[in-house]
């Protein structure tokens, strides 16, 4: 597979992301891509895409909604940014398109430019949860999808098994991190000598889940103190966006944690830290590749909630999903209480079968995420560019 873009003149890539992960993803792809030949760009982005030179068509902000009762209440706007999205890639006459995740949005952006444009590459970045629901959506995409890029290991036999496109594991952006994720010597006492245990209380960064965990979390904390039979220091690391409204709920609170903002502080809270209560999603992962023992916790609206009804999965936490087990416990939706939450973080904080269970997955966990020496963006880079030169 070529290495570098080839080509007498500027290769012009049609990128689109639906949301803020999205967006990281693409930058680093565009810069990925910009080592290997004269690139330039155009399509939809945020921030992070704009630092490496894209002029979105339109503000990232506009279609960055998540779950089904916020998507319903955008839908005449997204309706109408896919429209003009697709007349975008159409008037730049592209050499490939690449669609980022997001797919109510990228998707439908992906299916009218193949109608307009068969010849023209598309690869899509983050494959949809077809091996969680809605598997016949796997198969329908092989009719506007050239080259699926996946994150999960799992991902690329699923596709096949579900006759979906021809998709490659290009490793999660996580696996990029383990530096920043790994405790160093001494920053993570062990359990027996440890002054203080210290657990952590994800509620998650959307303020629709953060506005429904709160209430259960702030129930929770102190059944686990009284309970534990030593000190509890308990961290909560907020994404901004939401701080306002984790500060003003953990003021009610009778055992009240350490809020924690900013990337660094986070991660410095991972690396200290015994065990977890944690909103179901990818910090989840950030978790498992950092040692840290966990309880999944999830609760959506009733309408969300009706599509349990419809997984083709047991679990939907993705370290589980990896390993092929569920090593972590879950508690959602109507499971997810103080009491059993409390109930299953507690045999976390002393060194039992439950604790020693997940730390043993976790490192298989890593060498089952692993790609070698390459980075995820340059494997996906490498594709991008073999789908271009394939096509000329």
């Amino acid at each position: 597979m070529n290495d570098q873009l080839e080509t007498d003149k500027p290769v012009h890539v049609f990128i689109v992301a639906g949301e803020e992960s999205g967006d990281q993803l693409g930058a680093r792809l565009m810069r990925s891509l910009k080592a290997r030949g004269d690139v330039r760009f155009s399509g939809v982005g945020g921030h992070a895409m704009e630092a490496e030179g894209l002029t979105s068509v339109f503000p990232l902000a506009d279609i960055a909604v998540m779950g089904f009762v916020a998507v319903i209440a955008r839908l005449r706007t997204i309706v109408r940014r896919v429209h003009e999205t697709v007349a975008a890639a159409l008037a730049a006459n592209p050499d490939v398109l690449v669609i980022i995740d997001s797919p109510d949005f990228t998707h439908a952006v992906a299916k009218r430019v193949r109608a307009a444009r068969p010849e023209l590459p598309i690869v899509d970045y983050v494959s949809p949860s077809v091996w969680a629901w809605r598997p016949g959506r796997a198969r329908k995409m092989r009719g506007y999808v050239d080259h699926l890029l996946a994150l999960l290991p799992f991902e690329p036999e699923a596709h096949r098994r579900l006759g979906g496109p021809p998709c490659s594991y290009v490793g999660h952006p996580l696996i990029e991190r383990l530096e920043t994720l790994r405790p160093a010597p001494g920053e993570r006492p062990s359990i027996a000598d440890a002054e203080k245990l210290e657990v952590l209380v994800l509620p998650g960064s959307r303020r629709s889940e953060v506005s429904r965990l709160l209430p259960v979390f702030g129930d929770t904390l102190p059944l686990i103190e009284a309970q534990a039979g030593r000190p509890i220091r308990f961290v909560l690391p907020a994404v901004a966006h939401v701080a306002p409204l984790i500060r003003e709920a953990v003021s009610q609170w009778p055992v009240k944690p350490e809020i924690v903002e900013g990337e660094a502080a986070k991660y410095a809270a991972f690396r200290r830290a015994h065990a977890a209560i944690a909103a179901s999603g990818t910090v989840t992962l950030e978790l498992a590749l950092s040692g840290v023992p966990m309880v999944v916790a999830y609760k959506v609206s009733w309408l969300e909630s009706q599509v349990r009804h419809f997984l083709t999965v047991s679990t939907v936490t993705y370290a589980n999903l990896i390993l092929g087990e569920n090593i972590i416990p879950e508690r959602l939706q109507w499971d997810c209480t103080p009491e059993k939450l409390a109930a299953t973080v507690l045999p976390l904080l002393a060194d039992t079968p439950d604790r020693r269970r997940q730390t043993e997955a976790f490192r298989r966990l890593e060498e089952a995420m692993a790609i070698g020496d390459d980075t995820p963006s340059e494997r996906a880079a490498r594709i991008v560019a073999a789908e271009i030169t394939r096509r000329q």
